[in-house]
């Protein structure tokens, strides 16, 4: 109790000294996002942006701006100023792969934003035909095995989750599989159904409408523990697939790089706070979206994590996007 009144007198102090942060927002707020209209991400921003608005009595607007693997979203957010008016929605992928992925750009989102706000986990199933062989991990990676190169897997592109995870996958049992990327998500599952390719990952939102027209089978969720959206549904370790495959996406929300911290620590803080609403919970749910109240060095702290192991099974499989 003693450090969280510390933390308050800390903020409150912030806040007297930064007049800004101490009114903000006293305009209207605009959060750029790489999501396309429609998708998971999008419509939970949208709700969090409306009970944002609703708490800080200024309209908060979302801006689509999806392509070229992030970075239209990520240019045009990087010329706003660093005022906590302009915010980018991205995932970890965009924070920790673009580097390794993009080696001529010479471009770390970080270098170029700052964390702000976490918003929410997105845990990935194994996706395979209903008419698959296989019951468990342990068919999937005794097959790779057997045949090194012929089993495929799919994803809704390169460098993406599906693919970095397929990626890692290879990497912690031995196996070695052919990726498959796909332009649309709703391509991709309409293949993964009629078994070209052999499997996929796909989060629930992406896969749940061809999951419940009885197509595609769930096998495993590549988590530490079960999605209770899913409970039937085995973890990777509990369907005799390495323990150590976590397949994950966290999404936050950063500003360009110079927010202060006090105006950071109240966006931050209110996001948190929002999160907590029940009709906000309730729309996470539908997607299983987790949602997240790590601290600014949680988020840089987990960001560091996915950007070390992005860049072993990048350079490993030699993949590129310049």
């Amino acid at each position: 109790m003693l450090a969280g009144l510390a933390t308050l007198a800390l903020s409150g102090t912030a806040l007297a000294q930064n007049p800004a942060a101490a009114s903000y927002p006293n305009r209207p707020v605009t959060v750029v996002t790489a999501f396309a209209v429609g998708s998971g991400p999008d419509a939970v921003l949208r709700i969090v942006g409306e009970k944002l608005g609703q708490r800080w009595k200024q309209s908060v607007t979302v801006d689509n701006r999806p392509g070229g693997g992030g970075f239209v979203a990520i240019e045009y957010a990087r010329r706003a100023k660093p005022d906590g008016y302009t915010l980018l929605q991205l995932d970890s992928e965009h924070v920790s792969a673009l580097p390794y992925l993009y080696k001529n750009k010479n471009f770390n989102t970080l270098d170029h934003f700052d964390p702000v706000a976490p918003l929410f986990l997105t845990p990935f199933f194994v996706a395979v035909p209903t008419s698959s062989p296989w019951k468990n991990m342990a068919d999937l990676i005794r097959a790779a095995k057997a045949e090194p190169g012929k089993i495929s897997y799919g994803s809704w592109g390169v460098g993406s989750p599906g693919h970095l995870g397929g990626e890692w996958l290879d990497y912690l049992s031995g196996s070695k599989m052919t990726h498959v990327p796909y332009r649309e998500v709703s391509q991709l599952f309409t293949s993964v159904a009629n078994g070209d390719p052999s499997w996929s990952f796909g989060s629930l939102p992406s896969s749940q409408g061809i999951y419940k027209s009885g197509k595609i089978r769930y096998i495993a969720v590549a988590a530490p523990k079960r999605i209770p959206q899913m409970p039937d549904v085995p973890t990777v370790a509990e369907a005799g697939g390495p323990a150590e495959l976590d397949v994950n996406s966290f999404v936050s929300l950063l500003s360009p790089k110079g927010l202060d911290t006090a105006t950071r620590d109240k966006i931050r803080s209110d996001v948190v706070a929002v999160l907590q609403d029940p009709q906000v919970r309730e729309k996470f749910s539908t997607f299983a979206f987790q949602p997240i109240t790590w601290s600014v060095p949680e988020m840089q702290q987990f960001a560091k994590k996915k950007s070390e192991q992005y860049k072993l099974l990048i350079e490993k499989a030699h993949i590129s996007l310049d």
